[in-house]
């Protein structure tokens, strides 16, 4: 079972991910997030400074580096988003802007040359992206926007950004014919619905898997772009 667990931002998809691989022993892949990539790609900058081409080029290393992954696991793991998902953020940025701030609207939107240039390129970027997405998972667990967006500089602070990037996520799936199910609730619930449904192993309890990937996710290095470059 080659599972993507995909949603929009700030809906949990690396926790749930985490104790879903702790719950049922299946190997969980994941892609550089931005806090990595952009130390070494685009130096001194932070997301919302980058331009439109470092946004595509961020694009094109994030999906490079979950395709890596995934190839080394075989027909078996559970993914923390998919190939989908950094092509459709791109394709919103069209509509809300490269940089869109909390007051954006898609009536305030102007078409410059690098905006029209941006959304050429990164319609191309769809070809292979949804090519990856139709061969590469078997399913899709939907997490619905649950909780709110957290502003960490990662993430665009529109909510109108994140609400488009979760319809048209789903979209892209429906269209490939991609079987998916939605998982909401608690992480515990979450979990529970997940491996239920598609029959997955179980090798330790709910509550150690979960308390297992809080403890993961705890550990993870939350330092900015540029406090990674300057260490």
């Amino acid at each position: 079972m080659r599972l993507a667990v995909s949603g929009t931002y700030s809906t949990g998809k690396t926790l749930t991910t985490m104790a879903l691989s702790h719950y049922t022993g299946i190997t969980r892949s994941a892609a550089m997030t931005m806090r990595e990539l952009l130390p070494i790609s685009v130096p001194g900058k932070t997301l919302e400074q980058c331009t439109g081409a470092e946004i595509l080029m961020l694009i094109t290393r994030r999906n490079q580096e979950r395709a890596v992954s995934e190839s080394h696991l075989g027909d078996t793991f559970i993914s923390d988003g998919s190939s989908l998902h950094e092509w459709i953020y791109g394709t919103v940025r069209v509509l809300v802007g490269i940089n869109p701030s909390a007051t954006t609207s898609l009536a305030n939107v102007p078409r410059t040359p690098e905006l029209e240039f941006f959304e050429e390129v990164i319609t191309q970027l769809g070809v292979p992206a949804k090519q990856h997405a139709k061969a590469g998972y078997d399913a899709f667990v939907r997490l619905p926007i649950e909780f709110p967006m957290v502003d960490d500089g990662h993430r665009p602070v529109n909510e109108r950004f994140r609400a488009l990037a979760d319809e048209m996520i789903q979209d892209e799936v429906d269209a490939l014919g991609i079987p998916t199910i939605t998982a909401g609730g608690s992480i515990e619930k979450r979990l529970d619905t997940i491996a239920g449904h598609f029959g997955l192993p179980r090798v330790v309890s709910i509550d150690e898997a979960v308390e297992r990937a809080r403890a993961d996710y705890a550990a993870i290095d939350t330092r900015s772009e540029l406090e990674r470059a300057q260490s």
